[in-house]
C-alpha cells in the first residue's frame, strides 16, 4: 500500500508593507530632534583670555563659562573719600599681586553703602591705567560657588593674573556652601592658584550672621569648636578691610569731589544744606547715599555725570 504524499505547501506572497509604516515621518523627526535639543544644555562658548579685562562666571551650562565685560561700571580711586587707610592697603596688595610677587585675599566689610565693591573695582582699573591688561577682574556670584573649582581649574591654565571677585558675600545657617570656599582658598590639594586672589565683600565680619553663630554655642557639646569651624572661613582672607559709617565731614568731601569731578556748578552753602536734608531722609550717611544726591543735583542741573578731566 502506497503512503500519501504530504500536500505541497501553497507558496504565499510576502505581505508588502507601506511605504508609510517603514520611512519616519520627517516632521515627527524634526519634532524629536527638537525635544532632545531642548533636553540637552547647550554648549558653553569658547573663552578668550584677552577678549576683556573683566569676565563674569555663569556655573551653567556645566562645567561652566566666562562671559567677557567690554566696560566695567566703576569710578576713579580718586574720588573715593573717606577710606584712606584701607584703600592704601588694597591698592598696595593688588599692586604686588600684579607684578608676580605674594599677596593676600582680603575680606572688606562693614557698613553699606561705604564703597567696598567701589574700591575692588577702582583699584583694579587705577593698576590696568598705569599697565594695560596687567590684572583682570572676574565676578563670580555667591550662589555659583560650588562652582568655583572648575573656574579655578580654567584660570590655573591662563597665563594673565585674576582678582576673583564676589560681592556680598555671606551664608545662612543652612547654607553649606562656606564649605566649598574654605577648601579652595586654603585647605585643597591644589589650593589656590599662584595667578589668582580673591577680594570678598560682605556686611559681616565672620561672614556667618550672629544669630546663628549664638546658636552654635548653645546647642553644641563644645560651643567654642562649633563656632570655630563656621568662623575659619574668614580666617582664609589674610586682609580685613573694615569700612564705619562716614562722619558728616567726610560725607561733605565726598560731595566736593564729585561736584569738582563732573562739573557740578552750585553755592557750597546750598550743595551742604541739601545734602543733609537728602542724608536725613535716607536715614544714614555713605557713599552710596553721596553718589545717589548727585545723581539727583546733576539731573536738576541738567548735566550728565560725565568726568571734566
Amino acid at each position: 500500500m502506497k503512503k500519501a504524499k504530504p500536500k505541497a505547501k501553497s507558496a504565499v506572497a510576502p505581505k508588502t508593507a507601506h511605504p508609510s509604516e517603514t520611512t519616519p515621518d520627517p516632521a515627527v523627526l524634526l519634532r524629536i530632534a527638537d525635544a532632545l535639543e531642548r533636553l540637552a544644555p547647550p554648549r558653553a562658548p569658547d573663552w578668550n583670555e584677552n577678549a576683556a579685562d573683566a569676565f563674569v562666571w555663569h556655573a551653567e551650562p556645566a562645567p561652566g563659562w566666562l562671559e567677557a565685560v567690554p566696560k566695567v561700571n566703576a569710578v576713579s580711586i580718586d574720588l573715593l573719600q573717606g577710606v584712606d587707610r584701607v584703600r592704601d592697603i588694597l591698592l598696595d596688595n593688588t599692586t604686588r599681586f600684579a607684578r608676580g610677587l605674594p599677596a593676600n585675599n582680603a575680606l572688606l566689610w562693614g557698613a553699606r553703602g561705604m564703597g567696598k565693591s567701589s574700591l575692588v573695582k577702582a583699584a583694579i582699573g587705577a593698576i590696568n591705567g598705569k599697565k594695560a591688561h596687567a590684572l583682570a577682574l572676574v565676578e563670580i556670584h555667591r550662589e555659583d560657588i560650588p562652582s568655583l573649582p572648575a573656574l579655578l581649574k580654567l584660570l590655573r591654565q591662563s597665563q594673565r593674573r585674576y582678582v576673583l571677585f564676589c560681592d556680598d558675600l555671606s551664608f545662612d545657617a543652612e547654607d553649606q556652601h562656606y564649605k566649598s570656599l574654605k577648601a579652595v582658598l586654603d585647605g585643597g590639594i591644589e589650593g589656590r592658584p599662584d595667578n589668582v586672589i580673591l577680594y570678598a565683600t560682605s556686611n559681616r565680619r565672620h561672614l556667618l550672621p550672629r544669630d546663628m553663630m549664638e546658636n552654635e554655642r548653645s546647642t553644641a557639646i563644645n560651643p567654642h569648636e562649633a563656632v570655630e569651624e563656621k568662623v575659619s572661613l574668614s580666617d582664609r582672607f589674610g586682609l580685613w578691610l573694615g569700612f564705619h559709617s562716614c562722619s558728616q565731614e567726610d560725607f561733605f568731601a565726598m560731595l566736593d569731589g564729585y561736584c569738582a569731578a563732573y562739573g557740578l556748578k552750585i553755592d557750597q552753602k546750598q550743595l551742604r544744606a541739601e545734602a543733609v536734608e537728602w542724608s536725613m531722609t535716607r536715614g544714614a550717611r555713605s557713599g552710596r547715599v553721596a553718589w545717589q544726591f548727585i545723581q539727583d543735583l546733576a539731573g536738576r542741573l541738567g548735566k550728565p555725570l560725565k568726568p571734566t578731566k
